[in-house]
């Protein structure tokens, strides 16, 4: 499940071109909104798009696909590299470094199963959210997301190290 939600999530956010998202970090910021569709909801509303807030259902807002701790950096899932090993193991993306950046983008098999996945009734609302998130705020860079992440959640700083994040 973990690996069909990032490809649903690579996908949307490598939109036409298969663009590589820049870096690990983001990656798990931006799956951080796709996990939590009620924090999802909240940044929208930040950004005063209400109109995308309200497509997503109030069902999918009580719904977290998987807890998430608060960890040094922020709330965010530490398995993120074995996903993205397994997902380049599995020829589905690739990794490359830039700088010293990690970039992180699907294959042309990544992309065939991802459009397969986003036909399946049970990954719309994923692929939805998905398309979502990239087209509000997946241009920001990670640390511009990090940054708008703890202004729009400022709990997330207060909360222990180790702590199931409750949202």
């Amino acid at each position: 499940f973990h690996l069909s939600r990032l490809l649903l999530l690579l996908k949307a956010c490598g939109r036409r071109s298969n663009k590589p998202v820049d870096g690990i970090m983001k990656l798990a910021k931006l799956d951080f909104l796709l996990r939590y569709p009620n924090c999802l909801v909240r940044v929208l509303s930040a950004l005063d798009k209400d109109n995308l807030a309200n497509s997503v259902s109030e069902e999918e807002r009580n719904t977290i696909e998987a807890r998430m701790i608060r960890f040094r950096f922020g709330p965010w899932d530490e398995r993120y590299r074995r996903w993205i090993g397994l997902l380049v193991a599995k020829r589905l993306a690739q990794t490359y470094l830039e700088g010293r950046t990690v970039k992180v983008v699907l294959t042309a098999s990544g992309l065939d199963l991802a459009e397969q996945l986003e036909q399946r009734e049970e990954f719309f609302d994923l692929s939805t959210r998905s398309k979502i998130i990239s087209s509000t705020v997946g241009a920001y860079s990670a640390t511009k997301l990090k940054d708008f992440i703890y202004q729009v959640f400022p709990e997330i700083g207060t909360m222990k190290w180790g702590e199931e994040i409750q949202l």
